[in-house]
């Protein structure tokens, strides 16, 4: 009997259709009815589980009862909710109440701003409001710390971005970067306009440690007054695709900024005296080096960096990772792999001939990361075996409009085994022969490999 009275009771607790008073008088009735025991109703003594369960209905209705008071929740707590929420969305949680607005206010949640500036007539992307970057300015600029400026294609959107820089006059940024979404639109000011801006937050700024300023108009100048200030603090520096930069420019800072371990730059700016200075006894172990090899016209010439040179960079820092993206004409690649450099990271946007791959086979034993986006119609079977051969280190490769034998590309996967973490090959790419077929490929290559893989249909790089 009491199986079947605890059932209801739990039933109508779970669905809080009664309160605790009147489940009292619904469970007197029913022991009435149903002759529980002899005597009165409340001298029977309900199970101990049956105590349990009333004891946690009370107190879920004296919850519902009493409410969460969210405007009493703790502002560490907030600050910390707040810190995942969109801006937009953040200024209306703002409104909620005066508790509210003050951590909207934290100087906490003002040190990382990303104003994004684009012209509604040439661009979808949304904007900052003009309204919240003057607030910004006028009540959160000395709290900016990490700031980035995301420009679309038009001059308006770099005005703005600039006259936005010459208004921080209050604040120490520790990062700064410009990016523009399209085609460089900070190159097309006036480059006084552009040098004027960057400059106060050269001279305001006491501690930068990133700066990110590729296809901008800065110049050597700049890059003196950037040292001036900032010379201890610097640590990592990209500056791809700044024409009004010379060689000079850029080893003003590799000398006086110490501690720099990140450089981007482009490969007319580099020579052997920056890699020498460098790898000074004064300087910190650089940790990445990306370097951009580009043609703007076809039959461009390159200099040669000296073998002494790169060798004094990986004396130094050994575990360095030199990043280097082509973008050339297959005549143009003359001085490049005739001798061995450290190259880890190796990407060939334009198509590149049997030759220079056979080379980088040769003299890239530190290589990691290969992607060919482009070729022609002769097989790589011969260089692609040579690559596998020499360098050990290769772990990832991408190949595109390339043609390589099913039978050589086995081999290739099996000499280097499942240190392969990354292969990606379109599938065009593969040309069968009397050992393979592209039906049967994937298992000889899922074998090597310890994992399943297929051909890819589209590139992935």
């Amino acid at each position: 009997m009491w199986e079947k009275v605890e059932s209801e009771v739990f039933f109508f607790s779970t669905a809080k259709l009664q309160t605790p008073d009147r489940m009292k008088r619904a469970l007197c009735q029913r022991g009435t009815e149903d002759d529980i025991g002899e005597g009165p109703s409340h001298g029977v003594s309900p199970p101990p589980e049956f105590r349990k369960r009333k004891r946690k209905t009370e107190e879920w209705d004296e919850e519902e009862e009493v409410g969460v008071e969210w405007s009493r929740m703790p502002q560490e707590i907030l600050l910390h909710v707040f810190q995942y929420l969109p801006l937009l969305d953040r200024a209306h949680a703002s409104l909620v109440s005066r508790g509210w607005n003050q951590v909207f206010h934290m100087p906490e949640l003002w040190r990382c701003f990303e104003f994004e500036l684009n012209q509604p007539a040439s661009s979808y992307l949304k904007a900052t409001h003009p309204d919240l970057i003057k607030q910004i300015i006028k009540k959160h600029s000395n709290h900016l710390q990490y700031v980035s400026f995301k420009v679309d294609s038009s001059t308006e959107s770099a005005e703005a971005a600039c006259d936005i820089l010459s208004q921080l006059v209050n604040c120490s940024l520790k990062t700064l970067g410009l990016i523009s979404t399209a085609r460089p639109s900070f190159m097309e000011l006036p480059k006084s306009h552009f040098i004027s801006a960057l400059t106060v937050v050269f001279v305001n700024s006491k501690s930068l440690s990133s700066l990110k300023i590729d296809d901008t108009p800065v110049d050597d100048p700049s890059l003196k007054v950037l040292v001036a200030n900032n010379s201890d603090t610097l640590k990592l520096l990209k500056m791809s695709s700044c024409p009004h930069v010379s060689p000079a420019g850029i080893l003003c800072v590799a000398d006086q900024c110490h501690g720099l371990r990140e450089l981007a730059l482009n490969y007319h700016l580099l020579s052997d005296e920056l890699l020498l200075s460098l790898s000074s006894e004064k300087h910190v172990h650089l940790e990445h080096l990306r370097i951009d090899v580009v043609s703007d016209t076809p039959g461009q010439h390159f200099h040669t960096i000296k073998k002494s040179s790169w060798d004094a960079m990986v004396k130094h820092s050994p575990k360095f990772n030199l990043v280097m993206y082509f973008f050339l004409y297959e005549d143009e690649f003359g001085p490049f792999f005739k001798n061995e450099i450290p190259v880890t990271h190796l990407y060939f946007g334009r198509s590149v001939s049997k030759d220079v791959l056979g080379r980088v086979g040769l003299h890239c034993p530190r290589l990691v990361e290969l992607v060919v986006c482009a070729n022609g119609l002769r097989p790589l079977d011969e260089e692609l075996i040579r690559i596998a051969r020499r360098c050990t280190q290769l772990s990832a490769i991408g190949l595109g409009e390339c043609e390589v034998s099913c039978s050589a590309f086995v081999e290739f996967v099996k000499m280097c085994g499942r240190r392969l973490s990354q292969l990606s090959i379109m599938e065009e790419v593969l040309v069968p022969d009397h050992r393979y077929g592209l039906d049967d490929i994937h298992w000889e290559v899922s074998k090597h490999l310890g994992r399943v893989w297929f051909p890819d249909m589209m590139p992935c790089w």
